[in-house]
């Protein structure tokens, strides 16, 4: 048993598992691996996140060192949101996953890039 910030965790796979557990997570963290974007960029190309659940996530990945947030001192504010090291090295493993389910597939998909 693995104790981590006051959650139980069965094993490190599950430990590592929340860190992109949800709909949106690895959603969003593709999304920033070639390059930073906007928070209204990620909310365009993310079809179907509210504002509110896309802050949160937003937030969450912030918080556990996935991505970082960097504000700009223009008018109006630029804020863009790119991938730590530790953001990248996990997101290189979600598109693994990714080319895996392109492979068995992809005659499922609607597009959802």
């Amino acid at each position: 048993m693995i104790i981590y910030n006051d959650k139980k965790y069965v094993c490190l796979l599950d430990f590592a598992m929340d860190f992109i557990r949800g709909k949106w997570k690895a959603v969003l963290l593709c999304h920033l691996y070639d390059e930073p974007k906007r928070f209204l960029e990620l909310q365009r190309i993310t079809k179907g996140i509210s504002q509110k659940v896309l802050n949160e996530k937003l937030k969450e990945l912030e918080n556990d060192d996935l991505i970082n947030k960097e504000i700009y001192p223009e008018i109006p504010p630029k804020v863009e949101y790119y991938l730590t090291e530790k953001g990248r090295d996990l997101t290189k493993i979600i598109k693994e996953i990714e080319s895996w389910s392109i492979k068995y597939y992809s005659h499922l998909d609607s597009g959802c890039k």
